[in-house]
């Protein structure tokens, strides 16, 4: 059961004369370990880690940036910002750049556990456990690839450097037994230079994992039709699982971008990560106000159907906050 969330402002003489000397609190304070009241008092600015701006992160992270600052009235103001995705928004979250990041659990589980692109364990919990991703990999219909195996010699866009389709891609890659540095030419870019690079012929083949529909995908089939099609990757899912257990099997249904027909691939859980030591009360904030404002979201994008209180608390191997313990029941 989702309890609510009361959101204090005391609007005095004394309260204002605090906030012009100094009394504003900008940033969150740490954790202070006592009871989670659920309750924001003080103003607060926080900083929300999303990714490519023509993906669902960007999309999603705005809106929810937006619903955060009206569910406090202000007292609690969001912004969202443009990210490399994933690997990047942890380290930028651990580092305090931002307070809340978009991250898929495959390189969240590797940030807790010191794995893959971490070298250490990361101070991370999570927030919730949002929809899941779909690994989307599209070639250019004259580039003769039929399989995996068939991406060998060809222009790759493996996605943003330290983003979760990175981590996807090079995975994908290897458990289908090509080197992601020599058998490919791997272009790491964003996503709007990735379709662009499809549209005009200059790679051949690219990833991106995101939710349904992600606006520049649908961008790239309404623009090239079938110049370009989806690859099912699928044959790899059991070599993904013994790396890691969230990866499971998935279908872009037909009608996200005119298919003739659905896609099988490969899907990922995302989660919402901050620092271990947020304060537990604006995270039981934050967690709440995502679960309460699903259908603002969703006007945002679609992929925000996939927000669930049922599964929201599934963010295993990564914990959640204590906030979020609270917020979810």
């Amino acid at each position: 059961m989702v309890r609510t969330v009361v959101v204090a402002v005391a609007v005095t003489a004394a309260a204002a004369l605090l906030t012009g000397c100094g009394g504003r609190q900008d940033t969150p304070t740490a954790d202070s370990g006592g009871a989670v009241t659920c309750e924001v008092r003080q103003d607060t600015r926080i900083g929300i880690a999303t990714g490519n701006a023509t993906g669902v992160y960007f999309a999603l992270g705005n809106a929810y940036a937006e619903q955060v600052s009206n569910a406090t009235n202000g007292v609690v103001k969001a912004t969202a910002a443009e990210t490399g995705a994933s690997v990047q928004n942890i380290q930028q979250v651990v580092g305090g750049s931002y307070q809340v990041g978009f991250s898929l659990a495959d390189s969240a589980a590797d940030a807790v556990q010191g794995t893959g692109s971490f070298t250490s364990a990361q101070p991370v919990r999570a927030l919730a456990r949002l929809y899941n991703n779909y690994t989307q990999v599209i070639v250019r219909s004259d580039a003769g690839i039929d399989s995996l195996a068939d991406l060998r010699g060809k222009r790759v866009s493996t996605g943003s450097p330290k983003s979760g389709t990175e981590v996807i891609a090079q995975r994908v890659l290897q458990a289908a037994g090509l080197n992601p540095d020599s058998d490919v030419s791997a272009q790491r870019l964003n996503l709007t230079k990735t379709v662009d690079g499809l549209k005009e012929g200059s790679i051949d083949a690219m990833f991106w994992s995101g939710g349904l529909p992600t606006p520049g995908i649908t961008d790239l089939f309404t623009t090239a039709g079938d110049k370009v099609r989806f690859l099912d990757i699928t044959g790899v899912l059991p070599k993904l699982k013994e790396i890691n257990p969230v990866y499971e099997a998935g279908a872009i249904p037909a009608a996200t971008y005119g298919l003739a027909a659905d896609v099988p691939t490969v899907v990922v859980p995302n989660l919402l990560i901050v620092r271990d030591d947020l304060d537990a009360d604006l995270a039981c904030v934050l967690t709440k106000t995502l679960l309460d404002r699903k259908p603002q979201l969703q006007q945002a994008n679609p992929a925000a159907e996939g927000i669930d209180p049922e599964t929201a608390s599934k963010t295993a191997p990564v914990l959640l906050h204590r906030g979020s313990e609270v917020a979810l029941g």
